[in-house]
Formats: C-alpha cells, sequence, structure tokens
C-alpha cells in the first residue's frame, strides 16, 4: 500500500470517531495555546520594557554613590556623599566621550498652588538634563544656567502637575507654585510621556536647577546622582571608562581600592531586564508544556484503545498481505494527524487570544514567529513519540488471533 492510501486510511479512521479524536486533541490545543500565549506575554513585555528604558536614552549613563563599609557595616548607598561639586566639574572639564551631564538631587513633598495640591518629587537638574532624558518642551521654554548660577526659583513641570493644581487644559506659565514653603515659578511645561511599564506616571514631575533643590529644598553639598549621555551607545563602554577613571583620581583611589560609585548604563539595564524577562517567560512556557505532555499521553491512550477495538480489522489487512511495517505506520499517521489537527487549532487559538484577549488585560503581547515554528515541531513529534507504543502493537499482533478476535 502507498503512502498516500495510507493518508486516506488514516484521516478516514479519524474522521469515523470525531467526538474521541476531538477529545484527544483538546490537550493538544490547550496546551500549544497556552504555550503561545506565555511566550507571546514574554516577549511582549520585553520589547515594551526596551521601549519604555529607550525613550530615557539608549546611551544614558547613571552614575550613583556606591556603598562603603564603616566598622564592619555595609551602608546604604543612598546615604553616601561620595558625588560632589568637584566630580561634576572634574567630568564637565575632561569629558570626551560623553556629550551632555546634569549633576541630580531630589525630594519628594507636597506642591501647593491656592488651595489645590497633590505629592511629587521635585529634581534638581542641569538644562542638559532634558536632552538627556529626551524630554521636550510643550509649552514655555527650559531654566538656563543663568538660573543654575542664581539658583533661581523656577521650575519646569510634568502635565500632571498642571492638571492637579490647576485643572486640564490650562495654562500654568509665569504662575507660581510652592514647594516645601519654597515658591517656584513655572516657566515651562513637559510633554507628557504617560505611565511607565512600572506603574509610575511620568509627568508627575517638576524639574528645577540643582543649586535651587541643593540650597533652598533639600540644604545639601553632594549630589544624589550625575547623569549623562555618551556621544553614542556604542561608546557607552569607553565612556564609562573614561567617568571611573576620572571619579578614581578625584576620590584619590589608588590600586586595589574599591570604587565609591557605581556607573550603569542605559544598555546593561536593557541587558538586565531581558535576561529576568527571559527567564521568567522560560518558567512559564515550561509549566505550560507539561500540558503537552499530559496530551501526549492522552494521544497514547486513545490510540491504543483504537487499536483494541480494530484487532480484527488488523488481521484481516494482515491476512491479505499488509506487512508489520505498513500496520505500524497507519497507526503512526493517525497519531500525527491528531496531534498537528490540535496543534493547528492550539496555534490559531494561541494567536487569536494573544491579539485580542491578552490585550484586554493590559498586558503587553507579541507573537514571535519563531514559537509557531516550534509548536508546529512538537505537535510532530508528540504524535511520533506517543503513537509509536500503539503502533507497534498493532504492528507485532498474529494475524490468525486478530481474525479471530471478537
Amino acid at each position: 500500500m502507498n503512502i498516500l492510501n495510507l493518508f486516506k486510511v488514516s484521516i478516514n479512521a479519524v474522521a469515523n470517531n470525531k467526538m474521541r479524536s476531538f477529545l484527544s486533541m483538546l490537550g493538544i490545543i490547550i496546551g500549544v495555546a497556552a504555550v503561545i500565549i506565555m511566550m507571546a506575554i514574554g516577549q511582549g513585555s520585553k520589547e515594551s520594557i526596551r521601549k519604555e528604558l529607550s525613550t530615557m536614552g539608549t546611551n544614558l549613563l547613571t552614575i550613583r554613590p556606591g556603598a562603603d563599609m564603616r566598622g564592619g557595616v555595609r551602608q546604604d548607598p543612598s546615604s553616601m556623599q561620595t558625588l560632589k561639586m568637584a566630580d561634576y566639574q572634574r567630568i564637565m572639564a575632561e569629558k570626551k566621550y560623553v556629550t551632555n551631564v546634569s549633576p541630580e538631587v531630589t525630594s519628594g513633598g507636597q506642591v501647593i498652588y491656592g488651595n489645590n495640591n497633590t505629592n511629587t518629587t521635585v529634581y534638581g537638574e542641569s538644562p542638559e538634563y532634558l536632552d538627556i532624558k529626551l524630554w521636550t518642551i510643550e509649552r514655555g521654554d527650559c531654566f538656563t544656567e543663568e538660573d543654575v548660577h542664581k539658583a533661581a526659583k523656577v521650575a519646569v513641570v510634568g502635565k500632571t502637575i498642571v492638571t492637579e493644581l490647576f485643572g486640564e487644559g490650562a495654562d500654568p506659565i509665569g504662575k507660581t507654585i510652592r514647594f516645601k514653603s519654597i515658591p517656584m515659578r513655572i516657566v515651562g511645561v513637559l510633554k507628557s510621556k504617560g505611565y511607565n511599564n512600572w506603574g509610575m506616571d511620568q509627568d508627575n514631575v517638576i524639574i528645577a536647577p540643582y543649586t535651587t533643590v541643593m540650597k533652598r529644598i533639600a540644604a545639601q553639598t553632594y549630589f544624589s546622582s550625575i547623569v549623562c549621555s555618551a556621544i553614542t551607545e556604542e561608546l557607552s563602554d569607553a565612556a564609562i571608562e573614561e567617568l571611573t577613571q576620572i571619579l578614581r583620581e578625584n576620590h584619590k583611589l589608588k590600586g586595589e581600592a574599591a570604587d565609591d560609585f557605581t556607573i550603569r548604563s542605559q544598555a546593561e539595564m536593557m541587558e538586565t531586564m531581558s535576561s529576568t524577562m527571559d527567564t521568567v517567560t522560560l518558567i512559564l512556557v515550561v509549566a505550560a508544556a507539561f500540558s503537552l505532555l499530559v496530551a501526549g499521553i492522552g494521544i497514547m491512550n486513545i490510540m491504543l484503545v483504537s487499536v483494541t477495538e480494530r484487532t480484527k480489522e488488523i488481521g484481516l489487512r494482515m491476512a491479505v498481505g499488509a506487512t508489520g511495517a505498513v500496520i505500524s505506520l497507519q497507526f503512526l499517521i493517525e497519531s500525527v494527524i491528531i496531534s498537528l489537527t490540535g496543534g493547528l487549532l492550539g496555534i490559531l487559538l494561541g494567536i487569536s487570544a494573544s491579539q485580542w484577549i491578552v490585550p484586554a488585560f493590559g498586558m503587553p503581547s507579541s507573537v514571535p514567529a519563531w514559537s509557531i515554528y516550534v509548536s508546529f515541531l512538537v505537535c510532530v513529534i508528540i504524535g511520533v513519540l506517543f503513537g509509536y507504543i500503539p503502533a507497534q502493537k498493532a504492528a507485532n499482533m498474529d494475524p490468525i488471533e486478530a481474525i479471530r478476535h471478537e
């Protein structure tokens, strides 16, 4: 019997038991759909995070105080005061692979205008900060270097601040708000960025000259961090080496002395987040893949029942010349047909759910093409592996005993 005839016979055998065949496929359908949905969520989350981080500049570098050991106790990096004005000035004077630099001082609290108030964070920065973080002024202007030099009480605000204090669509330019009793005149409004992937409102922000925040609000002489932008993303590593050398010399760190600062690039953060999401996705996919194992066992059970029910048919086919290899191949084809059909339906279900249902719950989703190919291949493997035992059982039957079977 040729392959084409075997396929026809196998398809007829599957079609003659529609309900049984569908129930066998159901496990494959659910398993494949679950795997594709998990991969889509993982891939979508990774792409969303990378897109979110890239909006802050792919060449962004952040210098923070490093943890230190004092009396055998490791200090909190946020309590360290290792970044000073001298560091900023030397970076500005000696930088080669860095373009923009902004010292950063932050303070959280309540901002007030008239009878309205809201909680926010004030960021003390240089005018270059907007270029580093890819912020755009929608209305008004940014403060100037002269404002920084004079520690002027001026600020640029986000859309949430405007809405909470002045109302939707209001023009706050020139109006004075108060933060921790310090009056600040609004000179510009930032273009909205919305919420990020971590649920933080990026528009709930006030940006003022770093000297103003240091002297008038935070009353400190050190920086919380220093943010920079490398000339290009490819030169980020060279920029990190340059900044490390400048700061070590400025902090008089010699030989094997540990750095009292840390420098992180946006590319490094992207890589870390991508690696984390890959791990989470793998765990979810493995969990979903167990249902495919259960589905494979279900196919094997159904095929064993089918072999038993069709014992007489197998005996008759052997009596008219069908070899054990042909009988075995027929049942393998039936198993693969069930597995592949279930897999194709599962792929369609998984893609549909990823495109329509998952986004409805506010989760990012992106179906990678390779997940479809892998799912298809896995279905073939499941059909062959779990159809092998029933196929061998059918092939090893004694024709005489099979014909006598009732």
